[in-house]
């Protein structure tokens, strides 16, 4: 069948690039379907995959109970099997559901076969705050899974990234998994008609600065550019570097902007203690020490649980005042 496509040059969402990249991949290989939780008839909690049932019907849109553990499985098995699944979790949180299959059996199974046993699965989940869904819905674990030798681990922030990303990520022999912030589902833009396939192993200058490094990924990604955009009217030349790829990280990248500004501030939604930010910040410190001219700065969330009420949602999550604040104390 011919995929229905959004044409490049017309305004598009963060929803359907990533509708986009799944149409275009099952449309191109039969080994590619889609399951979990209500991706179906209802087009998926955030409406990611509305329409594709329609398109492809329910062997390859699969619906599935309510149970992480038994459909990630079967997607692990199903990716052995010689298919190329995408699996679903309606969010990070109950992706804790199904660890014992993602870091016993998924990120295991290519090392202790001896290379035998290739996984090839890609694993998508929301992830994030600053909805109002309250703590079981709203955290940011993308940290907890880059620690996990044998996966990759994606956060796409833009739209071309949305788009492009899933392509790669299905043609990896290892098991992916794929961060979506649930405050971009809506942002729209353009999507550039030469974008292609993202190179999964670099990170990206979102836009260039000498004076400080902001080192952010995924729902951050946008407040550190705003971030930027207010220390510019104060004479402060803010890089933006998008990790994107949270495992495995792109030292090259990040350090060669800290090597251009001498001063870094790492931004991450989730929490301080053990979290990325401190991954980054003691890479800074270990590969480019003589580079910094000032600590690296770090803007977290608030190491609690994610609260329900607007206002206090709010000041746990890192704001765009919080990275201007940790910008200028570097800057000095």
């Amino acid at each position: 069948m011919t995929p229905r496509r959004t044409p490049p040059s017309e305004p598009t969402t963060y929803r359907e690039a990533l509708r986009e990249a799944m149409r275009e991949a099952m449309a191109a290989d039969d080994r590619v379907f889609l399951m979990g939780e209500d991706v179906g008839r209802y087009g998926g909690a955030f409406g990611v995959s509305l329409g594709l049932l329609e398109d492809f019907g329910p062997d390859r849109v699969r619906d599935t109970p309510l149970s992480e553990s038994a459909f990630v499985g079967a997607g692990i098995g199903a990716a052995i099997a010689g298919m190329r699944p995408i699996v679903e979790v309606m969010t990070v949180n109950f992706s804790l559901l199904a660890l014992d299959q993602i870091v016993n059996n998924a990120a295991t199974l290519l090392h202790m076969s001896g290379g035998q046993v290739a996984v090839p699965l890609v694993i998508r989940m929301t992830t994030g705050a600053g909805r109002q869904l309250a703590a079981q819905h709203s955290h940011s674990l993308e940290g907890w899974y880059a620690h996990i030798p044998g996966i990759r681990v994606l956060a796409p922030a833009v739209l071309a990234d949305a788009r492009h990303m899933l392509a790669p990520a299905l043609a990896d022999p290892d098991p992916v998994v794929i961060f979506e912030h649930g405050s971009l589902y809506n942002a729209s833009g353009t999507l550039d008609a030469d974008a292609g396939p993202v190179d999964l192993d670099t990170a990206a200058v979102r836009r260039p600065g000498t004076d400080v490094s902001v080192v952010t990924y995924g729902g951050s990604l946008h407040k550190a550019l705003d971030a930027a955009e207010q220390l510019a009217s104060d004479g402060v030349s803010a890089e933006v570097v998008d990790l994107r790829t949270l495992r495995p990280l792109d030292d090259a990248t990040v350090l060669g902007s800290v090597r251009r500004t001498h001063r870094a501030v790492v931004v991450d939604e989730g929490w301080r203690t053990a979290g990325l930010s401190a991954e980054v910040a003691a890479r800074i410190t270990e590969q480019g020490f003589y580079d910094l001219d000032a600590p690296v700065e770090r803007v977290c969330g608030a190491e609690v649980p994610v609260p329900y009420a607007r206002q206090l949602e709010e000041a746990a999550l890192p704001q765009v005042a919080d990275v201007v604040a940790a910008a200028r104390r570097a800057v000095g």
